[in-house]
């Protein structure tokens, strides 16, 4: 059974959603990649299922066990004193029943949150029936508080990062997905893929809860986003692909150049490096 601290840190964690300020959220995938971000000074850590995946070998799209991510997830919460809310994707699983398994594991690995999509892996242009989603938000957060902590769910529709529909309903449907999503308990609801300033305008407005925004090319600044009244900005697996950008690049220089100033210059030392694994929680 959890202990009071991890229902307090999913407290607090629920309290970030609702300002002053927005919640920012650069996306973790290992353990050295959190306690950067915890280094950094941010009140909360999020996984990103993608970073997660790719780093152990899988694509994205719960082609990783329920198991393996949940153990990555678990190293993280030990190795650091902040709340951790972790991307499980679809849940693992299509049944209410799954949740409720998918509930159990992720309180016993220590992450105190959790992010639900609903985009279909065999079909991503397609959502899951409304009426399964529900129940399956009903099952983990249900679980969750007969373990003593009240999960802060992040529900998440894929419509406008998928294109899913004509373009002119994907406003309508995404506000009536959310909106379910929350009166079935849902405590903040995601709109990957929406940039433009006019419609996350709109959908503060018209979602009955925290809205959370993706930063990503095109995605107005995080101050506009906070003066547009969104709660949380999530990175999702930029941080993470940028890392390998970094990577292929200087593997290119020293492959073409015989050059290292990419490996070097920002690198951190290696005893600050070593120190981050020094003072765990």
């Amino acid at each position: 059974m959890p202990g009071p601290n991890q229902a307090e840190k999913a407290e607090r964690f629920r309290q970030l959603h609702r300002g002053p300020r927005v919640l920012v959220l650069p996306n973790v995938w290992d353990v050295a990649s959190a306690r950067i971000i915890e280094e950094s000074g941010y009140p909360a850590i999020a996984t990103t299922s993608a970073g997660i995946a790719n780093a152990l070998g899988y694509p994205d799209g719960e082609r990783i066990s329920r198991l393996e991510m949940l153990s990555v997830v678990a190293r993280i919460t030990a190795a650091t004193s902040v709340p951790v809310t972790a991307d499980m994707e679809g849940g693992y699983g299509k049944r209410p029943e799954d949740m409720m398994e998918t509930a159990h594991a992720l309180i016993a690995s220590g992450a105190i949150g959790m992010n639900l999509e609903d985009a279909r892996d065999e079909d991503p242009a397609t959502l899951a029936d409304l009426s399964l989603q529900i129940e399956k938000i009903k099952a983990l957060k249900e679980t969750a508080a007969s373990l003593g902590v009240n999960l802060v769910l992040n529900a998440r529709t894929d419509i406008y990062l998928a294109g899913v529909g004509e373009p002119a309903m994907r406003l309508k449907r995404t506000v009536e997905r959310l909106n379910a999503y929350r009166q079935a308990g849902a405590d903040c609801l995601f709109a990957p893929g929406v940039k433009n300033r006019e419609t996350i305008a709109n959908l503060v407005k018209e979602v009955a809860g925290p809205l959370n925004i993706l930063a990503t090319t095109g995605t107005p600044p995080i101050t506009e986003l906070e003066r547009l009244g969104v709660a949380r900005v999530s990175c999702g697996s930029g941080p993470m692909r940028a890392t390998l950008g970094l990577l292929r690049r200087i593997a290119k220089q020293l492959r073409e150049e015989g050059g290292y100033s990419l490996m070097t210059e920002g690198a951190i030392p290696y005893a600050e490096a070593n120190q981050l694994f020094e003072n765990k929680k």
